[in-house]
């Protein structure tokens, strides 16, 4: 990951060293915008955030757009919190704002993700194990490959491969429709039995719902063992120096795969709003957010720990 530049380090090393006294943020840092990108993995840790921030005394507000439409709104101050960098598949995405300083990576918030093409697992059962195997495949997947929303950086590197003829992959389409609109056909083929190549991920609970199996070789697109990804939290750099308590919350978050399939699940199993499924998991799970608050302070200066855990009801 490319280094913050040291004047960021330092502010934000000062913000993470600042006492309670010295960590009380402004007024003005009580709006909060965080980047929704619409995948519900990035809704559910946003929906978090935001119950925590707001029993804190914040008023987060959730923003949806577009991966580099968040990028461009943190340069100009329309966004002030990305929680779904996925890396290394943002990287391009992302590289243009570290190198003129509008953006500042706090740090991950979670660890042992994937993101990469996978396969239902009978299709896999049949030889379809790879990358390389995909055009041997293509009368069967009617030469189509399921992405999700238009601009979507895993259907640009779908969409580089194709146009590169990648794997023998020239003559294929990319199918972008959105998360819910690519897992709908998926199961639809499921269903049937039938042959098709999706753009998948962990966490998300199509894990559990269907036998998938990841496909090998994509090393160079989607990153070494199966697409292994970290999500970094992401913040306007002006954030750091101007909102130190907020910032010191931030960089504390962190995440693992069971919190946010759960949330996940209730969101698309359940039907539950993010925000809903945030408030249920913060209920059943009190302590677990407790490292996330050390040092934190409400909005008014109170100590953030017993403010959040009241607001859960314990």
């Amino acid at each position: 990951m490319p280094s913050t530049p040291p004047t960021l380090r330092l502010a934000l090393a000062l913000a993470l060293a600042a006492g309670p006294a010295l960590a009380t943020d402004p007024e003005s840092c009580r709006e909060v915008r965080f980047a929704d990108i619409g995948w519900t993995d990035i809704q559910a840790t946003t929906a978090l955030a935001s119950e925590v921030l707001t029993a804190l005394g914040y008023a987060p507000e959730a923003v949806f757009v577009s991966i580099p439409i968040a990028y461009a709104s943190m340069r100009d101050g329309g966004i002030d919190v990305f929680l779904g960098d996925w890396q290394p598949s943002l990287a391009a995405d992302r590289q243009p704002y570290l190198d003129d300083g509008a953006v500042t990576v706090l740090g991950p918030n979670l660890e042992g993700a994937k993101y990469t093409l996978a396969v239902p697992g009978y299709l896999a059962a049949e030889g379809l194990q790879s990358f390389a195997d995909i055009a041997r495949f293509a009368d069967a997947l009617e030469r189509r490959i399921y992405g999700i929303e238009p601009g979507n950086d895993g259907n640009r590197l779908i969409q580089s491969m194709i146009d590169g003829d990648a794997f023998g992959l020239g003559g294929f389409t990319l199918v972008e429709s959105s998360e819910q609109g690519m897992l709908s056909q998926f199961e639809r083929h499921v269903a049937r039995q039938e042959p098709a190549v999706i753009l998948a991920w962990a966490p998300h609970p199509m894990n559990a719902r269907f036998d998938i199996t990841y496909l090998a070789g994509g090393d160079d697109w989607f990153g070494p063992d199966y697409g292994a990804a970290t999500v970094h939290t992401d913040v306007r750099s002006g954030l750091v120096a101007a909102c130190p308590n907020l910032v010191r919350l931030l960089t504390q978050l962190r995440f693992d795969l069971d919190l946010e399939n759960a949330i996940m699940g209730r969101i698309l199993d359940a039907g539950e709003t993010p925000q809903a499924a945030a408030q249920a998991w913060l209920a059943a799970n009190p302590d677990a957010v407790r490292p996330w608050l050390e040092g934190v302070r409400t909005l008014d200066g109170r100590e953030g720990t017993a403010a959040v855990l009241a607001a859960a009801g314990q």
